[in-house]
């Protein structure tokens, strides 16, 4: 729910400095400096931002921790800044699929803009499309147009719910403004932002070649932006791009990929989603979704990658995954080959014509 933050705080560090890195070096310093001089509120204010940079990045364990801890203390000395904290615990926990709890810390935050934004996206989760555009829209007409960055996040979902309601023409007329403000912001994430919703309009058309090209970018832009979650929407949708052009297969390995991502971060909901867009095009494709061996397109691919001599670092380097993602396809691999060695996996995939 916030790309504006995440965008905003991915392009102040500038060309090839971690964000989250530089994050970190800044609340470092300035708990040095609360402790010394006893403003623990204001360090509590500014872990409730850092968690907005974890929450992008996908470490959604520290971004919880700091949230917790900002939350509670600010609770104890400044009840009424709470809310920062409480919304974005909120939008973590939609977006781990915690959907009750998400909607009882939206009401907690009470009138916070964030909070407003919050009950949309549950809305548009719901499957409730019109009320989630008639929220952002409501959210809209009271953010002056000039106030770009603070309107991104209320177009974004704007621009997929008007698509999912069968509204080309209203979600164009948001898509535009929303590339006109990536445009003139330029950062990275945004322009990622803007070209998922053109890829979403192009979808809710039905119009799979349209939708292709700005979906591969989103991909591309989001994998730069070190954003997995996001990333992984965008693969989804890719994958529906590529399932109306006939192109299953690569469809079914997009898909894959998103779910790799959305299993390591807990996010049940969009789990689902993927899992059920899987079985949809395995339909399609009149295949079932697993390989030979019982093996799933991704665990093929990570196989002959075992089979070049890679070891667990390099494949997940190749494969944009974490070292535990890839250990968890291997030990899968060894059950469905019944071997115990990597040597005894790559033979066995051999004689079963696995590695071609």
């Amino acid at each position: 729910m916030e790309p504006v933050e995440g965008s905003g705080c991915a392009t102040s560090g500038g060309v090839g400095v971690s964000v989250s890195e530089r994050a970190v070096q800044w609340c470092a310093r300035l708990k040095v400096f609360c402790e010394k001089w006893g403003f623990r509120p204001l360090f509590a204010v500014c872990r409730t931002q850092y968690a907005s940079i974890c929450l992008w990045r996908g470490t959604w364990l520290e971004a919880e921790q700091e949230l917790t801890a900002a939350t509670g203390e600010l609770a104890a000395t400044r009840p009424a800044m709470t809310a920062d904290g409480l919304v974005r615990l909120a939008e973590l926990r939609r977006r781990q699929g915690r959907l009750v709890e998400a909607r009882s810390l939206f009401e907690q935050a009470g009138h916070h803009p964030l909070a407003a934004l919050g009950h949309a996206e549950l809305a548009f989760d719901r499957g409730d499309a019109r009320a989630a555009a008639e929220s952002a829209e409501r959210y809209l007409r009271r953010v002056p147009r000039h106030n770009r960055t603070n309107r991104v996040v209320a177009l974004d979902l704007l621009v997929r719910a008007l698509a999912a309601a069968g509204d080309g023409d209203g979600a164009k007329t948001a898509l535009a403004e929303l590339q006109g403000i990536a445009s003139i912001v330029g950062t990275v994430p945004l322009r990622a932002v803007a070209s998922l919703a053109a890829g979403y309009v192009a979808l809710g058309a039905g119009d799979g070649d349209a939708a292709r090209r700005p979906l591969e970018d989103a991909v591309d832009l989001f994998l730069a932006s070190g954003a997995p979650y996001e990333l992984a929407r965008a693969r989804i949708a890719l994958a529906r791009a590529l399932g109306l052009l006939g192109r299953v297969s690569a469809a079914i390995d997009e898909t894959q990929r998103a779910l790799d991502v959305l299993i390591e971060l807990h996010a049940e909901l969009e789990i689902a989603r993927a899992k059920a867009l899987m079985l949809e095009l395995s339909a399609t494709s009149g295949k079932p979704s697993p390989g030979p061996a019982g093996l799933t397109t991704r665990e093929i691919e990570v196989l002959r990658l075992v089979a070049d001599g890679l070891n667990n670092q390099v494949i997940a380097e190749r494969l944009f995954l974490s070292e535990h993602t890839v250990h968890r396809h291997v030990a899968n691999i060894f059950n469905k080959l019944s071997v115990s060695s990597r040597a005894a996996a790559v033979a066995q995939a051999a004689r079963r014509g696995l590695l071609a």
